[in-house]
C-alpha cells in the first residue's frame, strides 16, 4: 500500500466541489486515511511550496493557495501516487484527459482544483508537513 498527498485547492472548495472530488477518490479505489479543511497561511504556504521559491509563479501561487479553505488528504491505495496524478490529470487542465479532475473542474492552470504529490520523497515531506502520525488513521 503506498501513500499520497492531496489537496482540493481553493477554487474548488469555493465552488462546492469537495464532495464531487471525494467521490471520484473513493470510487477509485482510494482510501482516505487523513483529510482536514483549514485555511493556509502565508507561512504555510511558502513552506510547503519552497521547492518552487525561484519560479516566477511562486508568489501568485501562495497568494491563491491561501486565498480561501483547502482540504488536505492522505490517499492510499497500491500505486497511490501515480493513480492520484492520473486522476487528477495534466497541471493544464486544457491537456488533462477527459474523465479527469482537472479536465471537468479546473478553471486554469493555476486554479486547477487539486494538487499531488510527485515522487514518494515529496509525498513523505508533503503529508509530514501537514500530518502527524497520529492524524492518520
Amino acid at each position: 500500500m503506498e501513500r499520497t498527498f492531496a489537496i482540493i485547492k481553493p477554487d474548488a472548495v469555493e465552488r462546492n466541489l469537495i464532495g464531487k472530488i471525494l467521490e471520484r477518490i473513493e470510487s477509485n479505489g482510494f482510501k482516505i486515511a487523513g483529510m482536514k479543511k483549514t485555511q493556509l497561511s502565508q507561512k504555510e504556504a511558502k513552506g510547503f511550496y519552497y521547492v518552487h521559491k525561484e519560479r516566477p509563479f511562486f508568489d501568485s501561487l501562495t497568494e491563491f493557495m491561501c486565498s480561501g479553505p483547502v482540504v488536505l488528504l492522505v490517499l492510499e491505495k497500491e500505486n497511490a501516487i501515480t493513480a492520484w496524478r492520473d486522476l487528477m490529470g495534466a497541471t493544464n487542465p486544457e491537456d488533462a484527459k477527459e474523465g479527469t479532475i482537472r479536465k471537468d473542474f479546473a478553471l486554469s492552470i493555476e486554479k486547477n482544483s487539486t494538487h499531488g504529490s510527485d515522487s514518494a520523497e515529496n509525498a513523505a515531506y508533503e503529508v509530514s508537513y501537514f500530518f502527524s502520525e497520529t492524524e492518520i488513521l
